[in-house]
């Protein structure tokens, strides 16, 4: 697990020319390989909310006590300053499956842990929730400059282009939408992460109000931000819900928060501790190896199935230009997967693709639209799609992989398809995050330190 303070620098690249994100939201989920602190330089997002807002209320699930319990917590590399650079640092507690030695200091922070009050921020994506949020949703995603990196020069057209694409993109965006019910389910399913997530802390005596923040749609993180201030949070760790750091995801989300603490004496003050990527986790990799053996077991012979992966792209100069670790993660987070799978005695073959690209620019390849014809004309009969950066349904979950994707595979040879749900609510996949949050608890630094 990855955990950050507010407190400290990241430098980020930046890129020579412009490059196109997905407009469609395509992207929930990202810094090297390992576990690293990592520190955030202040970027300001411009343009996220200059649409009419629809009467919204801040999701909060909140408790009423807390009591002390001992928790162990990892802490590995530092990393400071640059993206890459690190450091070693001495672990607090080994934990091995089951087992874990607790240090000193943290059996001395749960002890003061009654005078706290506790946050917790999910982030998120967001989604529109109608067919005519679709526009204004798409512009506040194309003026975030994580998603069109516009040189510096340029960045006056940053607005007027995201306004320009949102129309020219809507209708198509309508029509995924349409398919699915007429609008995204995401808000909803990350509600439900949210409670189980409090839940999850009160079985461990952690008290914790937990807020969702989404970046492009109601509830914005900024009004998460305003309730945790207006609650008086005493310490907070926020929690992407994107297994993988990406500048696009995690990395876009966290600057809006760095700016609004840095403009807020009492927000400036609040220590904060920051999860910025957690695919190496095992409760996590169990959680997705169950989900994956699950599935298996549906088809005829389940040996002979293709486990097929498919992760959100990113154009490959995010990559090569800005450093972004989201590819070394993904690749890693799949070779811990099937290193589980194996274990249990899965050895079945197994792909990497990438979906969603858009606009002209280069992304990470292999393209999944690309892979699946070649599987259906190498003669591959069984395929089990696996929609790994992802946590919660949504258009490129129930639209893009149930629907375009199953329809090209079908098409071209492939005769049984099955597909593993997004996480979810899984209880495991939950108490390992509240488990992050437990760990997490003992880094937290005000950005003012």
């Amino acid at each position: 697990m990855e955990v950050a303070s507010l407190s400290g620098v990241l430098s980020y690249t930046k890129l020579p020319g412009s490059s196109l994100c997905n407009s469609d939201v395509r992207f929930p989920s990202s810094v090297p390989r390992g576990r690293h602190v990592v520190s955030f330089a202040r970027h300001s997002s411009n343009g996220s909310n200059d649409v009419d807002k629809p009467s919204s209320k801040v999701f909060v699930i909140s408790n009423s006590c807390w009591n002390t319990q001992n928790h162990a917590v990892l802490k590995g590399p530092f990393l400071s300053d640059d993206l890459i650079q690190t450091r070693n640092m001495n672990s607090q507690a080994n934990c091995g499956v089951g087992v874990c030695t607790l240090d000193e200091n943290v059996v001395a922070h749960h002890a003061h842990a009654n005078e706290e009050k506790i946050g917790v921020l999910l982030l998120n994506l967001g989604g529109p929730e109608t067919l005519q949020d679709v526009q204004p949703f798409l512009y506040n995603l194309f003026a975030d400059p994580d998603i069109i990196r516009l040189p510096r020069l340029f960045k006056f057209l940053q607005r007027p282009l995201a306004k320009l694409i949102s129309v020219l993109r809507a209708p198509k965006s309508k029509e995924g939408y349409a398919a699915i019910g007429g609008g995204s389910p995401l808000r909803k399913i990350t509600d439900e992460q949210a409670n189980a997530v409090r839940m999850a802390l009160e079985a461990k005596n952690v008290n914790a109000n937990v807020y969702v923040g989404m970046r492009y749609w109601y509830p914005f993180t900024e009004e998460a931000i305003e309730q945790i201030k207006q609650d008086r949070i005493t310490k907070l760790v926020v929690l992407p819900l994107y297994p993988q750091f990406s500048i696009s995801t995690t990395g876009s989300s966290i600057r809006v928060i760095q700016d609004i603490f840095r403009e807020d004496a009492y927000l400036s003050r609040l220590p904060v501790s920051v999860i910025l990527s957690w695919y190496q986790r095992q409760g996590y990799v169990n959680s997705m190896a169950d989900l994956i053996k699950e599935e298996l077991e549906k088809f005829a012979k389940p040996e002979e199935v293709m486990i097929f992966f498919s992760a959100h792209g990113v154009p490959v100069s995010y990559v090569e230009n800005a450093g972004d670790p989201y590819k070394d993660q993904m690749e890693e987070c799949i070779h811990l997967i099937m290193q589980e799978l194996k274990a249990r005695g899965i050895a079945n073959d197994h792909i990497l693709a990438y979906q969603s690209r858009v606009g002209p620019v280069q992304w990470l390849k292999p393209y999944t639209d690309k892979v699946l014809v070649e599987l259906g004309q190498r003669g591959v009969k069984s395929l089990l799609a696996v929609p790994i950066s992802f946590v919660s349904e949504h258009i490129e979950t129930l639209e893009e992989i149930d629907m375009e994707y199953k329809h090209l595979a079908l098409e071209s040879g492939i005769k049984n398809w099955g597909r593993v749900p997004a996480l979810g609510c899984t209880s495991s996949f939950i108490t390992d995050l509240a488990d992050a949050v437990v760990e997490a608890l003992p880094s937290a630094k005000a950005l003012s330190e």
